[in-house]
């Protein structure tokens, strides 16, 4: 057996050199005729390619297959990624979604204040706040308008939606105000919408106390908060806030104007009604032509 495989060895050995060799001379010869430029050659070329192209056809079919099966896998990888993208996108908007909506009810509270149409009679001028207190004990904000601009003492101050507080102290060009939030403030109010009067009192926190209430089972939280005009001191109707209940069932105020960033503020020009010195005056005013002189009462 050992000797017929020796036997068997020595015819196949000599016979596969040969084959690969004649493998090797026809691959240089395909190599020098695909380099060759000569028109016979090239036509030579173009009539190999058209005979053994189309009959090949089933040998590029595997290689077909795993091409199209990497493209495939890059599409899934590219889906893959884009999936992932789509998803941070829609976290982002529904964050951004949340965010129109809470602009959406905020723009909406507001057109409905703008609605409000307060006393034709008051006129405001704008100032500037320019610095505040920064005390703990006293809250108020200086202003860049003063006496040049006709401001006067009680005058009150809004930031365009709610009241911050009244003036108190003028100067020939600032005047100071004090804020409702202020341990010292104090503004007849009107709750909206049981009608029932308060003082709304401030002690030094965001949030002023809600004081003399008539009947407090007639409030609820959220109901709105106005200037009742009572004591001639702040004009009626001017929005104050919301009412809220501190964690021990305090009934306070939220404050509609932003505290945190005052840096214009209105002050509304209102004349309080004149003082009466004179009883008749109750009735109303004497008219020179109808009034009697005290000659004319006795000689009647």
């Amino acid at each position: 057996m050992a000797k017929d495989r020796s036997q068997r060895d020595e015819y196949t050995t000599p016979l596969r050199r040969l084959l690969l060799g004649i493998v090797v001379l026809c691959l240089l010869a395909i190599f020098l005729v695909w380099r060759i430029d000569s028109p016979r050659v090239e036509r030579f070329r173009a009539q190999v390619v058209d005979r053994v192209v189309p009959s090949m056809e089933w040998a590029m079919v595997p290689v077909t297959a795993v091409v199209n099966l990497a493209r495939d896998f890059q599409s899934y990888q590219r889906l893959s990624e884009q999936n992932q993208e789509l998803r941070s996108e829609l976290r982002l908007m529904r964050a951004w979604k949340e965010a129109a909506l809470q602009l959406e009810q905020e723009n909406a509270r507001l057109l409905d204040l703008n609605n409000v149409r307060l006393d034709p009679r008051l006129t405001y001028i704008t100032g500037v706040v320019m610095a505040d207190s920064g005390s703990p004990f006293r809250q108020s904000v200086l202003l860049n308008v003063g006496e040049r601009d006709g401001i006067t003492d009680g005058w009150a101050t809004m930031d365009g939606i709610g009241v911050v507080g009244r003036i108190s102290g003028v100067g020939p060009d600032t005047a100071r105000v004090i804020l409702m939030t202020d341990a010292s403030s104090a503004i007849p109010a009107t709750i909206q919408p049981s009608g029932q009067t308060a003082l709304i009192t401030g002690d030094n926190t965001s949030a002023p106390a809600v004081e003399f209430l008539e009947n407090r089972e007639l409030v609820r939280p959220g109901d709105r908060v106005v200037t009742s005009g009572d004591g001639g001191v702040f004009p009626g109707g001017l929005l104050i806030g919301q009412i809220t209940a501190d964690p021990g069932g305090r009934l306070r105020v939220r404050l509609s104007a932003d505290f945190e960033r005052l840096e214009f503020l209105r002050v509304l020009r209102y004349q309080s009604a004149p003082q009466i010195r004179d009883p008749g005056d109750i009735v109303g005013p004497r008219n020179p032509e109808t009034a009697l002189t005290p000659s004319e009462v006795g000689d009647g």
